[in-house]
């Protein structure tokens, strides 16, 4: 396997794993892993797994049939992404860093909706 399809793969499971909860998305990531978002920088699996148990147990009721990805690119070990789940989220985007199959490290954005 390509470092290009490993990283397709692992953002493929990432972006799967939100439909079966924090276990599963955390699969995607090491105690090395860092993920920055406008607020905080998470370094490592428990600070990670905060942030996502938050996120996670913030959402919606509708929120994950509002989810549209609207862009996926890959290079190499770069994933790209933007998404939207209005009337929420208005503009999302996550960039990830893949190695060795797993989420080393993590951007993440959105502009927010109405809520």
């Amino acid at each position: 396997m390509t470092n290009q399809e490993s990283t397709a793969a692992t953002l493929g499971h990432h972006l799967q794993a939100f439909g079966e909860g924090v276990e599963a998305i955390m699969a995607d990531y090491t105690n090395d892993s860092v993920l920055i978002t406008p607020d905080a920088t998470y370094r490592g699996l428990t600070e990670i797994r905060d942030f996502f148990e938050a996120f996670v147990g913030g959402l919606p009721e509708g929120f994950w049939d509002a989810f549209r990805l609207n862009r996926q690119e890959v290079v190499g070990g770069l994933a790209y992404i933007v998404w939207e789940a209005r009337p929420w989220v208005l503009l999302g985007t996550d960039t990830f860093v893949v190695r060795e199959g797993k989420i080393v490290f993590q951007t993440y954005a959105a502009q927010r909706g109405t809520e």
